[in-house]
């Protein structure tokens, strides 16, 4: 028989408060509330795995850490009288129960109201009420609400909705008219008759309440909606055109790259991706590529989605003859694979032997993009002021003192700062990177270099001292936020190594691919790829990379230890798919030269798989793939048919350090 109280409990802390929910009454409330007493006998086995299910009548139930988000963003005490839209299987409103002091939820499907009724009664939810009507108003004698939750997602908010909230109340719900994406928003009612609307996070998968009536309307039958993605129309001759455009190898270090590099040409930034943060293929035929651009087109810089810090300590070992063997001890945290794997410690060794025998000026270095390191950021900017200017370091110290009782858990921080718990530390924060501007003309007769690195030190934690008031849900902000970081650290190492430098990056498709040509661009997301193409025009080039199966290094949770995990094959409605047809181990395929018929084929929306440090193959499709137009979004894909997982160096983490959650790839 199987355990369902500790399924409940693991559910909560590995899905749940890992991904940033901190309102313990939310938490309390799933690990009591049984979720598989809501769902038919046949799927309770399924009830604690974080993903939507579709019960009966094809109504949805949605994942545990979306309905815990939801939950949250409503900020309930336990006095409010609440309505809940759409009960379906009863679980919500049975949260909501322990949550307030009344709730009053409709169902416009009898049987389901039915069902949900009694679900609610056999786990003592006395405080529910539940109505079967199909109006939004069913209600609306007993408004006005202090919160109002919607259980599914429609194209705006119903005024008849925002109607029915308290001064002061709240609506959360998921609004969009995409049904592969919606956003989940927070309206909260102000005086005179204002509304201020929240865009809070991304979401993907919920069900669709047309069966619902807004502002008077005649609801109709509907179906709900499964995860059910159908190939776009192909020619069955699509894998024969690729095959025929493309250049075929058997593996990375066999690969031509003459014809790719002459493509490449003259240009000052070529972006080269990954569609998994563990695949030893990829990682080594961009390692491979990398060495040429350096050798035979003079690129002196390689900036990798990596913490600045941690880039830096690499720098210093590549660059630096007397750095010791022992300098390698960068990247000790989760997810520690990612960079510290045997693929990336062989390209790092030959970039110190290359720099060994050439001019300072003349050494590539390698830099860090990303934001995570808020903490290690603001300790390396007092450690280079003590020793510049002393007096300047102990009031950076203090004004970074802000930050310190979060330094375990980032993310609490920016929950305390958004819900008004805790001051907030920005002006704090960004005096320190203006004192550092101020003086900069008298630190940067001593090192320039080190003003540099300082500086940029600065700049991260401005930015991720933003990114952990912003991330909490997930929005599209906190992409955009960190997304513009990696692209302002870019053009600034690119500046400070003169108008002439050219430039590699090493971060995820999803980072260097073109985000107008996904869909990200229709969730108002934007990233480093787009914003190149955008900056640089031509003189960017973007790398995608594909796989079909095999093996890859990644975690089943943030945190977690990694696995070699079964890759499964692509899904029938990829862009892999294809390319898995065409029966070859490895392709590269230059997107910009293609005949007519094959260039509006890879213009078509398909799927394509991004798997990041966490690979979850039972719920792939929900969780690893998007819309992609393939031809706009890179300028050449590598396709490696059959993969394997990267082979990681034994380390063992830095104790101490906190972890960062981020809610995108």
């Amino acid at each position: 028989m199987r355990d369902f109280t500790s399924l409940r409990h693991e559910m909560v802390s590995h899905q749940i408060y890992s991904r940033g929910v901190r309102d313990e009454r939310v938490l309390s409330a799933m690990r009591l509330v049984p979720r598989h007493s809501f769902l038919p006998v046949h799927q309770q086995a399924e009830a604690y795995e974080d993903r939507p299910i579709v019960i009966a009548e094809g109504l949805v139930l949605a994942q545990p850490s979306v309905i815990a988000v939801m939950l949250e963003a409503l900020a309930l005490t336990g006095e409010e009288r609440v309505l809940e839209v759409g009960a379906c299987a009863g679980y919500i409103a049975a949260l909501l129960g322990r949550l307030a002091r009344e709730v009053l939820t409709i169902e416009p499907h009898g049987p389901t109201a039915q069902r949900a009724a009694e679900a609610l009664a056999d786990t003592g939810s006395e405080n529910v009420r539940i109505l079967h009507a199909s109006s939004a108003e069913a209600w609306r004698e007993m408004a006005p609400f202090d919160a109002i939750l919607v259980s599914g997602d429609t194209p705006d908010v119903p005024e008849v909705l925002k109607a029915q909230l308290a001064l002061g109340g709240r609506l959360v719900m998921p609004v969009g008219a995409d049904p592969r994406g919606q956003q989940l928003v927070r309206v909260t009612r102000l005086p005179r008759g204002q509304f201020n609307q929240e865009d809070l996070a991304d979401l993907r998968y919920v069900p669709r309440l047309a069966r619902v009536g807004w502002e008077g309307e005649r609801p109709e039958p509907d179906a709900g909606r499964a995860d059910i993605y159908a190939p776009p129309a192909a020619p069955s001759t699509l894998p024969g055109l690729i095959a025929a455009a493309a250049e075929p190898f058997e593996t990375p270090e066999t690969a031509d790259l003459a014809p790719l590099l002459d493509r490449i040409g003259d240009r000052r930034l070529v972006l080269i991706g990954e569609s998994t943060h563990g695949t030893s293929e990829f990682y080594r035929f961009r390692a491979r590529l990398t060495r040429r651009l350096i050798e035979e087109k003079g690129f002196a810089i390689v900036a990798a989605e990596a913490d600045w810090p941690d880039a830096a300590r690499i720098d210093h070992f590549v660059r630096d003859r007397t750095a010791p063997p022992a300098e390698w001890e960068a990247f000790a945290r989760f997810p520690t694979w990612m960079w510290r794997n045997q693929e990336t410690h062989g390209f790092i060794t030959w970039l110190r032997e290359w720099n060994a025998s050439r001019p300072a000026n003349w050494q590539t270095g390698f830099y860090g993009l990303d934001l995570y390191s808020l903490f290690a950021s603001t300790r390396a900017v007092v450690t280079y002021l003590t020793e510049v200017d002393p007096a300047l370091a102990e009031i950076a110290r203090a004004r970074f003192g802000c930050l310190h009782p979060w330094e375990a858990d980032p993310a609490a921080y920016g929950h305390a700062a958004i819900t008004g718990a805790y001051r907030d530390c920005a002006d704090q924060v960004v005096k320190v990177l203006a004192d550092l501007h101020r003086n900069r003309a008298t630190y940067v007769a001593r090192d320039g270099e080190r003003l540099f690195d300082a500086t940029q030190n600065a700049y991260v934690a401005v930015n991720a001292e933003r990114y952990y008031r912003v991330m909490y849900f997930g929005s599209r902000a906190s992409w955009n936020l960190r997304d513009g970081h990696m692209f302002e650290t870019l053009q600034n190492v690119m500046a400070f190594h003169g108008d002439a430098s050219k430039a590699i990056v090493w971060a995820h498709n999803s980072h260097v691919g073109d985000a107008r040509a996904t869909e990200m661009s229709r969730r108002g997301e934007n990233n480093l790829g787009e914003l190149c193409a955008r900056g640089f025009g031509m003189d960017s080039y973007r790398i995608g990379f594909g796989t079909d199966h095999g093996e890859v290094a990644a975690a089943s949770q943030w945190g977690g230890p990694m696995e070699v995990k079964k890759l499964r094959p692509s899904h029938r409605a990829s862009h892999e798919r294809q390319f898995h047809l065409t029966q070859y181990p490895g392709l590269i395929l230059p997107l910009q030269a293609l005949n007519s018929q094959l260039a509006e084929e890879l213009s078509a929306f398909r799927l394509q798989r991004a798997v990041g440090v966490i690979y979850r193959p039972e719920s792939e499709l929900a969780s690893h793939y998007f819309g992609a137009d393939l031809r706009h979004q890179f300028d050449e894909y590598v396709w490696v048919d059959r993969t394997h997982a990267v082979e990681p160096l034994d380390t063992e983490q830095a104790k101490g350090l906190p972890d960062t959650y981020p809610f995108a790839l």
